[in-house]
């Protein structure tokens, strides 16, 4: 039996409405001790209306949402009430449903009782979270389809794949004395083995291709003092975030900006202007740069007319970077890099640079693992199959084959969260907001 729960769905600010979200098995009892219509004998879906009351005294005027078990996102009783935004009310409206049974919602709580419930498997539950925090609408899009069960859709014929080879392979270990089973043959398990293989990589692949879109990258603009580097951020981002003078080394902290590049969030990071300086403050500026250096999928090396740092030059060179001359309105480059204009905004030659390098391209939404949880495990089930390919080839017994087919398996059903629940939940689910 699940305690009735209770937590605010809404941003905990004044706005006309907000909506408190309340779930348990004795949901409908503990809400009807606070609002003006009994809701005990509630047997279908249904839209109320009444009063939020504490006592004798009248709280709110109320919508009050019923679902009944298991129709309903938590697939217990719940019920959403619809109340005015003041953030007084809702505390009200809070207190008096805590005094009459119910508790606060922990992290995540209603989206884990709707996976435990099995209203959704974790894939599902992951994209509530992702759908939450997109900040690109290619990223909202694709939350949507694993929300809908498109990507456990996807998965569950591998998973089932696995399945059968596995129970095969047992069957004639157990049972090796029944002469109506089909021995599996080693030229089977690498038959299926290469083919299950085959599909996982496609998988893994489809992934990491969209994980750009939901986790974006960073790029680090870097250069000598003076060169152009915050007017390239404030180019970039469209607003005038970082301070731009003619002062050498005015950029003495990261300033961060963040912008939209055909739908992959572009997290900017504009550095101190790197030289040798005796100020304190400014080598900590400084040092800050080359650690941003370090962390980026790209680095923005920007230069002008005062010319070509190679020393500089020499401490990136190793990563991913594009030469950028700034201030082609006054120079052309003559170093292979993109011409620009930040001053000017002329920057369209840099961003379709910046898409090539990263091969950011027209994205197609498919179904796709693409975040660390899933990709870690698409891999290790990958790195299973292919040792029980291994292990066949060397006519190694098959009851060891089998050791790293089930390994496979397992990873299979760690994937949509079909093991090992209450260990997934507490992991998962802290990460969600309290109302979700």
């Amino acid at each position: 039996m699940f305690e009735t729960i209770v937590a605010l769905a809404t941003p905990p600010a004044k706005s006309a409405l907000a909506l408190i979200r309340v779930s348990g098995d004795d949901c409908f009892k503990v809400v009807s001790k606070v609002f003006s219509k009994d809701l005990r004998n509630v047997k279908e879906r249904g839209i109320h209306y009444g009063y939020i009351v504490d006592g004798d005294k009248k709280i709110d005027q109320v919508v009050l949402l019923a679902y009944v078990a298991p129709h309903s996102f938590t697939g217990e009783n719940s019920v959403e009430i619809i109340s005015h935004g003041s953030l007084l009310i809702i505390n009200q409206i809070v207190g008096v449903l805590l005094k009459s049974g119910a508790r606060m919602a922990t992290n995540g709580e209603f989206s884990s009782r709707a996976f435990l419930n099995g209203k959704i498997d974790l894939v599902q539950a992951e994209a509530i979270n992702d759908m939450i925090n997109a900040t690109t609408e290619e990223a909202k899009d694709l939350s949507m389809i694993s929300l809908t069960g498109e990507t456990s859709s996807l998965f569950r014929p591998i998973k089932e794949k696995i399945g059968e080879l596995l129970s095969h392979i047992e069957v004639n270990i157990d049972y090796p004395e029944y002469e109506d089973i089909e021995e599996t043959s080693k030229e089977e398990i690498l038959e299926k083995c290469t083919g299950i293989l085959r599909d996982i990589d496609v998988l893994i692949k489809d992934g990491e291709k969209n994980r750009v879109y939901r986790e974006g990258i960073k790029i680090a603009i870097v250069g000598k003092p003076n060169v152009g580097k915050s007017s390239l951020l404030n180019a970039l981002i469209k607003e005038d975030k970082a301070i731009v003078t003619s002062i050498a080394g005015t950029t003495r902290d990261v300033v961060e900006g963040d912008f939209n590049l055909a739908g992959v969030p572009v997290h900017l990071y504009d550095t101190a202007g790197i030289r040798d300086s005796e100020d304190v403050i400014e080598q900590i500026g400084i040092n800050k740069a080359k650690k941003a250096v370090e962390n980026a999928d790209l680095v923005l090396f920007v230069v002008d007319d005062s010319g070509f740092d190679n020393e500089l030059f020499s401490t990136i060179k190793n990563y991913k970077h594009i030469i950028v001359n700034n201030k082609c309105d006054i120079l052309r480059g003559q170093n292979g890099g993109v011409n620009i204009s930040a001053k000017n905004n002329e920057i369209e030659p840099l961003l379709n640079k910046i898409k090539e390098e990263l091969n950011i391209g027209e994205l197609t939404l498919k179904p796709s693992f693409n975040n660390v949880r899933q990709l870690g495990i698409l891999k290790l089930m990958a790195t299973s199959l292919k040792k029980a390919i291994e292990d066949t080839n060397n006519n190694q017994p098959i009851d060891l084959i089998s050791v790293s087919i089930m390994s496979a398996y397992n990873c299979a059903l760690d994937l949509l969260g079909e093991n090992n629940k209450n260990d997934l939940t507490d992991e998962i689910f802290s990460r969600f907001c309290v109302g979700k």
